[in-house]
C-alpha cells in the first residue's frame, strides 16, 4: 500500500567494488595477496555478518522469512533466504522465494509505458483521457493544468490515491476489477489541481497500466510479459501473485507485530484491477537481476528493453515537492543522499513488504523482501552499511597461531544487551550485534596480539584497552574479559 522506499541512504554507503569472481556461485579464485583476493576476501566476510544480522533481525522481530540480494554491475554478489515460507514453518526461504512486491509494480508498468514512448504511440504531456476517454473524473472548481502520464509517473497529477474501493481493507482486501475501476473513476474528484502537491496515487499508475493496454492493442499482463519479463529472463515475476504456489515458492503473508509479539496470518488476496500499481509478485533474485539490467543499459548503451536513453529519463527528477522534500522520476522513486543518487522503490501490500535501491553512478542495488509487515528498507540499509564499513576496513597483519575462528561466536550480553557476537572482520574480530537497527555504527575491532590476547581499537583508529580469552580444559575459547568483568561464549557460529 506505501511506495516510498524507506532507509534510501542504503545505497549511498555502497562504495566498495565487487570482483567478478567474488559472485554467489563463482568458481574462480584470485591468487592470494592480490588486490581482487583482498576484495573476495571483504565481500566474503561482509556477507557473512549481513547473514547473521538478517537472521538475527528475522528472530528478534518475529518475521517468518527474508530473502535479499545484492547485485553489482552484470552480476549478483549475494543471494539468500532466512526463515520459511509456509503456515507450518517448514518450507525454507531462498533467494528464489517470490513475494508479492506491491508498488515495486510500478517500474514495470512505467517501462512499458515508455516502451509505448519510444515507439510514439504516447506523449508524456497529453491529457491522459486523449488515449482513455472514460478516465475523467469529476468536475472540479479549482484551476488546473491537465492530468498527464509524467503527472501520474511522477505522482503530480493530484489524483486521488486509490480506486474508490476499500482494497486495503481486511480480512478480504476486495481489490476492484478492471471494469469497476473503469466504472467508478467518473465520480471521483481530484484530491489537488495537477503539478502543485506531490500525491502517491495508486490509481495513477494503474492509469498508466491501462494506457499500456489500450495504445499496444495487448493485455497488459500480455504485454509486459512479453516484452519486459520473458526478455530479461525474469522467471519468477509476473503480473499477478501465483496462487497454485502458495505456501511453497510463493510466501504466505502475515500481518503487523500484535502487542504479544505474534503475528495474525493474512490469506491471499487478488490485484485484480490494481495490478499495474501494486499486483506484482517476483523473487530478490529477479530484483537484482532488474537492477543488473538498468547498470548494463546504462554502460553499454545499447537497446535492451528500453534505450538507455529512455532509462536515464526515466531515473532523472521529473517532480519535485513544493517543500523539496520528495522527488520523482518517471515510475523511479529518485533521491540524493550525500554524493550518491539512489533510485529504486519500495512496496507494501498485505502480508508483504519489499524494497529495491539502486546506486547507478556505483553499479550497486540491494533487494529485500519479506512476508510480514516490518521494515525491509532498514534490512537493505544493513546490508548496504556492512558492505561499506567491510571495505573500508584496513586489514590487521597476521599474528602466527592465531585463527580467528576459534574466537568467534555469540557471547552473553546479559542483563545489559541482547547476546552479541564476535566474528572475523579485516584480519582481526568485530562486534556485532543483531538486535541493532544499524549493524556497521561504531564497528570497534579487536586486534590480534597472540596467546589469546587481543587488542580494542576503535573505528577512528584509535587503540584502547587489551582483552584476554579463555579456553577451557578442552581447549575451547569459553569466556571474553575486559575491563576485569567476563562475558561467558555460548556457542560457536
Amino acid at each position: 500500500m506505501k511506495a516510498i522506499f524507506k532507509a534510501g541512504a542504503a545505497l549511498a554507503v555502497l562504495g566498495m567494488v565487487v570482483p567478478a569472481q567474488a559472485r554467489t556461485g563463482g568458481d574462480h579464485h584470485a591468487d592470494a595477496g592480490t588486490p581482487d583476493a583482498a576484495r573476495t576476501e571483504a565481500l566474503a566476510e561482509a556477507m557473512r555478518a549481513a547473514e547473521l544480522w538478517v537472521e538475527g533481525q528475522r528472530q528478534y522481530r518475529n518475521i517468518p522469512a527474508v530473502s535479499a540480494a545484492v547485485a553489482q554491475g552484470d552480476r549478483t554478489v549475494w543471494a539468500r533466504g532466512f526463515g520459511t515460507t509456509d503456515r507450518a514453518r517448514q518450507v525454507p526461504a531462498s533467494a528464489d522465494t517470490i513475494y508479492s512486491i506491491c508498488s515495486i509494480s510500478k517500474l514495470f508498468t512505467a517501462v512499458a509505458l515508455m516502451q509505448q514512448w519510444e515507439q510514439g504511440k504516447v506523449a508524456l504531456d497529453t491529457p491522459i483521457a486523449h488515449y482513455l476517454p472514460w478516465a475523467t473524473l469529476a468536475d472540479d472548481p479549482r484551476d488546473s493544468v491537465p492530468v498527464t502520464l509524467r503527472g501520474a509517473l511522477t505522482h503530480s497529477a493530484g489524483l486521488p490515491r486509490e480506486s474508490d474501493y476499500p482494497y486495503w481493507t481486511g480480512p478480504d482486501y476486495p481489490f476492484p476489477s478492471q471494469a469497476q475501476v473503469r466504472a467508478k473513476i467518473g465520480s471521483q474528484a481530484p484530491l489537488y489541481p495537477a503539478s502543485t502537491t506531490w500525491q502517491y496515487s495508486n490509481l495513477g499508475l494503474t492509469l498508466v497500466g491501462e494506457t499500456v493496454e489500450a495504445v499496444s492493442g495487448e493485455r497488459f499482463a500480455d504485454y509486459v510479459t512479453a516484452n519486459i519479463l520473458e526478455p530479461l529472463g525474469l522467471e519468477d515475476t509476473r503480473p499477478g501473485l501465483p496462487g497454485a504456489l502458495y505456501g511453497g515458492q510463493l510466501a504466505v503473508g502475515w500481518g503487523a507485530l500484535t502487542a504479544e509479539g505474534t503475528r495474525p496470518q493474512i490469506d491471499l488476496f487478488d490485484p485484480a484491477g490494481i495490478t499495474p500499481a501494486a499486483g506484482f509478485s517476483a523473487s530478490v533474485a529477479d530484483l537484482a537481476k532488474f537492477a543488473s539490467w538498468t547498470f548494463r543499459l546504462a554502460k553499454s548503451g545499447e537497446a535492451e528493453v528500453l534505450r538507455a536513453s529512455t532509462l536515464r529519463e526515466m531515473q532523472r527528477v521529473h517532480y519535485i515537492s513544493p517543500d523539496w522534500e520528495t522527488s520523482w522520476g518517471l515510475g523511479f522513486a529518485v533521491r540524493r543522499e550525500g554524493d550518491t543518487t539512489v533510485v529504486g522503490h519500495g512496496g507494501s501490500c498485505p502480508g508483504y513488504r519489499s524494497s529495491l535501491m539502486i546506486a547507478p553512478s556505483e553499479e550497486m542495488a540491494v533487494a529485500v523482501a519479506m512476508n510480514a509487515m516490518d521494515d525491509p528498507g532498514a534490512l537493505a540499509y544493513g546490508i548496504a552499511a556492512l558492505i561499506k564499513a567491510r571495505g573500508g576496513a584496513t586489514p590487521f597483519g597476521e599474528v602466527e597461531g592465531v585463527d580467528l575462528a576459534d574466537y568467534a561466536g555469540v557471547y552473553d550480553g546479559q542483563p545489559w544487551s541482547a547476546d552479541y557476537m564476535l566474528i572475523p572482520w579485516a584480519g582481526g574480530l568485530t562486534w556485532l550485534a543483531a538486535d541493532a537497527d544499524e549493524p556497521a555504527k561504531s564497528m570497534w575491532r579487536l586486534k590480534p596480539l597472540g596467546g589469546g590476547r587481543f587488542r580494542v581499537v576503535t573505528d577512528m583508529g584509535e587503540e584502547r584497552d587489551e582483552v584476554v580469552f579463555e579456553r577451557d580444559r578442552a581447549g575451547n575459547i569459553h569466556a571474553v574479559h575486559q575491563h576485569s568483568n567476563s562475558s561467558r561464549r555460548l556457542r560457536g557460529l
